[in-house]
């Protein structure tokens, strides 16, 4: 077969991707090659604004009237004031810290406004900074109460005051923050315990006014849609997420939410896990209710640049005098796989592989397993790698032999080219009766190769995903694998191996080809300089591997005289 219609099909199997890729982006899905770019182009937020009462989420369940927002010109008690915009940022807020986390809760609302994940920290040695409540960027964990007709009830707006501090009997801090309005008081307790990313959320609400009527509790993460872009190279998701028992893991874009077409399971029943949350890289936050209760999910746009994603659990109508207290759990930290599991039942998901989770998952147990023993990241990438090799060594070793014996024949090839120059057809017949007499299968290097692209792609979006390459050093100059190599060692011995690998393969006849292919790796390690350094480590050991097999196999078949 003519190399030029090989190289064809693979240029149309590329276009054909590239189109299925672009299709999926123009339809507000996921992109392949990551996610798309979040409505508002990450413009600069209108910050929230306290005296609209309008940002209250609108009422999606059955239980209670049809979704109807609260109108913003409802009378207010004596303890129902809300703060301006400047005070929210900077007013009054109560701290309440672990090891491992550190929060801060507004007066106003009694909102999680910020978060500081002690254990994780950015280039300059800070701490991560996840939750934010500022000018530039806002990213917050509200809750609070909504009813039917225009009761105005504690939510996100009210003032709340402390009630009490301290730490309970086992040793754990905890607040209590209380606002009342309407004869409707709400208190929220929050509690943590060492060592843990979950935030133990209890709202209590008592009733005093017996016309409040049926009452809803709503938790929701809000986010403005800015992203971190971290290199131009590779994308990853921001944006909210929800899980169901029914529907499992599904996720919405911010573009997505801008255009309406997220489809939001609403109804929730019974016993069945839910939880909804809010994803970026490495790190993500989630409103995980309790399962007694029917609840309703609901997302939406809130103004320009500004999203959410909430839970609503009714209350049912409280009697006078009475209290309802509703448990419920707020997670805000890292992608940690194994710690995910143990809080909540698809939790691990936030952690998104995409469409070859079926494949990533046991390769991240395995690199768990190879870690447990060398404790290091970056060996464990390359143990990994190596076993990787070893199980695809038949399949490698299939197409390095179809290779070798296609460079034996090349020489062959050159002269039909000249002999049967302007006849295609009596060329074509030519080759084809060369590789049956030789039994040579000219696809034969590129099958074996396409079966492992599943796996090796899922590998990528491990490493890629994976929080743990955070800060983890390697050896040398190489001290976090999350991060581009500093010195682009790597990327340059990246750019030698793939030059080393295409003079071991066949020469392409046709000149303009073979200096194409000779541009390849430079070309493809322009990208490699850009991608964090676990990544290219295991395409430099892969590479190095591959080398060493091909280098074997030509030798094995360099011994035989040609035809």
């Amino acid at each position: 077969m003519d190399i030029k219609k090989t190289i064809l099909w693979a240029i149309l199997a590329i276009s054909a991707l590239m189109l299925y890729n672009n299709w999926l982006v123009h339809e507000g899905r996921t992109s392949l090659l990551g996610a798309p770019t979040p409505a508002g182009g990450g413009a600069m937020t209108k910050p929230i604004d306290a005296n609209n009462k309008s940002d209250l989420p609108p009422k999606v369940g059955t239980a209670v009237a049809p979704p109807n927002n609260v109108p913003a010109t409802q009378a207010k008690d004596a303890n129902s004031s809300s703060l301006s915009v400047l005070e929210q940022v900077n007013g009054e807020k109560f701290v309440l810290e672990n090891d491992v986390l550190r929060l801060e809760v507004s007066a106003s609302g009694a909102n999680v406004v910020n978060a500081k994940l002690l254990q994780e920290f950015n280039a300059d040695k800070t701490p991560v900074e996840l939750l934010q409540l500022n000018p530039t960027h806002q990213y917050i964990a509200r809750s609070g109460l909504i009813a039917e007709g225009n009761l105005d009830l504690p939510n996100h707006n009210s003032v709340f005051k402390l009630q009490s501090s301290g730490k309970d009997g086992a040793g754990r801090p905890f607040l209590v923050l209380g606002a009342e309005r309407n004869g409707v008081k709400l208190e929220k307790l929050f509690l943590l315990s060492t060592g843990s990313y979950v935030v133990e959320v209890g709202h209590s609400v008592t009733q005093a006014n017996a016309s409040a009527g049926p009452i809803i509790l709503y938790t929701e993460l809000v986010r403005d849609g800015s992203e971190k872009k971290e290199s131009q190279f590779y994308s990853t998701f921001t944006g909210p997420a929800v899980y169901t028992q029914k529907d499992k893991f599904q996720k919405f874009s911010f573009a997505d939410i801008d255009k309406g077409k997220q489809e939001i399971p609403k109804d929730v029943p019974a016993a069945s896990p839910a939880w909804v949350a809010m994803v970026q890289h490495y790190f993500a936050s989630a409103w995980i209710p309790a399962d007694k209760t029917a609840r309703d999910i609901y997302a939406g746009k809130i103004d320009k640049n500004l999203f959410r994603v909430g839970m609503q659990i009714p209350l049912g109508t409280i009697a006078a005098g009475a209290t309802v207290t509703e448990k419920t759990r707020l997670f805000v930290g890292p992608q940690e796989e194994s710690m995910l599991e143990g809080i909540a039942p698809g939790l691990e998901l936030l952690k998104d592989y995409g469409y070859l989770t079926i494949l990533a998952k046991p390769i991240f147990w395995l690199l768990e397993k190879i870690h447990s023993v060398v404790s290091n990241w970056g060996w464990s990438i390359v143990l990994l790698t190596v076993l990787i090799k070893l199980v695809f060594f038949p399949l490698s070793a299939a197409s390095y032999k179809s290779m070798a014996r296609m460079k034996e024949v090349q020489p062959r090839l050159t002269t039909m080219r000249e002999q049967y120059k302007g006849d295609p057809q009596k060329l074509n017949a030519a080759m084809m009766e060369m590789y049956k007499k030789e039994k040579i299968n000219p696809l034969g290097g590129c099958l074996p190769v396409v079966v492992q692209i599943p796996v090796f792609i899922a590998l990528y979006w491990v490493l890629l995903s994976s929080v743990e390459m955070r800060n983890a050093p390697w050896i040398g100059w190489i001290h976090d694998l999350s991060m581009p190599d500093p010195y682009f060692i790597l990327p340059i011995i990246m750019a030698i191996s793939m030059f080393v690998q295409t003079k071991l393969n066949p020469k392409p006849p046709d000149p303009i080809q073979a200096k194409v292919m000779m541009y390849m790796p430079l070309i493809f390690s322009v990208m490699f300089f850009f991608f964090p350094s676990g990544l290219v480590l295991y395409w430099v050991v892969n590479n190095l591997l591959s080398i060493a097999q091909q280098w074997q196999i030509n030798k094995m078949f360099g011994k035989k005289p040609a035809a």
